[in-house]
């Protein structure tokens, strides 16, 4: 790995690769991870607009929403109370609309760091991608510190949105039977915080559906879920992708990341006219809610100065 003098914000594209698997990072853009390339095959989402500027206020929706970005401080904008003062998180938090700084790279490994606005943290993402007997090991070793001078709140979500079509599974440890619901397009499943059972629920209007398989974007349908506190052993989650003979699992730790939110998003979003995404979000999580100003066990602070790490592999398997 070779070290840089001093960090800089690359005016390229970063691109680590091991074998036929190539991954592309935007540091101008958030740091984004836009492209995980498997033998040629594309399997993140591909961007609804053309990459643009991005504004400290703007609403994710306006943005191309498409690929891996990370989330910190808040998923939902949201006002807190801190310290020094109310603080307001933006739509989707504040680290997807910054430059990221490039500390170390190597052809199989890249180290970004990014500092919020809202709120004095800073995130460090180390991206490593080894080839396997079975696929391919991409591993995002994460490190979030106070830089501030007083206690700060803080909540992580990773938002990698895989590119899904009819047919793909999503597969979830056996003692997952219930989820709690965070948004339905139209009311599909229910209102906000009622209880799903996974992986059959019943939907608001009758009848039944199978939320493990995705749909074509022609149902228009849009739903975020989220499962946990989960149990040591329920450390994975994993979207099967039939037609090109792929696996994509997720193994975190659930002590430090101890809830699974997920996406499930066919043709229903966004709400503007124009493209939709098709594609399912795998979401492992430090807190229970996405709002940062919702409360409660899962809350967490940093003094000044501490900082926290956890770990998160994705796994690229022939099935």
């Amino acid at each position: 790995m070779t070290e840089m003098s001093e960090m800089a914000i690359p005016k390229e594209n970063v691109v680590i690769h091991s074998g036929d698997c190539s991954i592309t990072i935007l540091p101008q853009l958030g740091g984004k991870i836009a492209s995980i390339s498997v033998r040629g095959q594309e399997l993140l989402q591909a961007p609804l607009a053309p990459y643009g500027p991005r504004t400290h206020t703007m609403p994710f929706d306006e943005s191309d929403a498409s690929g891996w970005d990370e989330c910190l401080p808040s998923v939902d904008p949201c006002t807190v109370d801190t310290v020094s003062g109310p603080a307001f998180i933006p739509d989707h938090g504040d680290l997807w609309r910054v430059p990221w700084e490039l500390a170390t790279s190597s052809s199989m490994c890249a180290t970004f760091r990014a500092q919020c606005f809202s709120l004095p943290l800073e995130l460090q993402r180390t991206t490593t991608l080894t080839q396997t007997e079975e696929g391919w090991r991409l591993r995002a070793d994460y490190k979030v510190t106070n830089t501030g001078s007083t206690p700060v709140p803080w909540s992580w979500t990773a938002h990698p949105s895989f590119a899904a079509e009819a047919g793909d599974r999503i597969v979830l440890p056996d003692s997952v039977r219930e989820m709690r619901l965070a948004y339905s397009r139209e009311g599909r499943l229910g209102q906000t915080n009622d209880e799903v059972q996974w992986p059959i629920a019943a939907l608001s209007g009758g009848g039944q559906t199978d939320l493990g398989l995705a749909q074509a974007p022609e149902k228009a349908i849009a739903e975020k879920l989220f499962a946990g506190p989960l149990a040591l052993c329920e450390d994975w989650c994993a979207l099967e992708r039939p037609r090109l003979g792929l696996r994509i699992r997720f193994r975190f730790s659930p002590t430090a990341t101890p809830f699974l939110g997920m996406w499930l998003c066919y043709g229903g979003w966004p709400a503007r006219p124009g493209s939709k995404q098709a594609c399912v979000t795998l979401e492992p999580s430090t807190t229970a809610f996405d709002s940062l100003a919702q409360t409660g066990p899962w809350s967490r602070v940093l003094a000044p100065g501490q900082s926290v790490s956890w770990p998160m592999i994705v796994e690229i398997e022939s099935i």
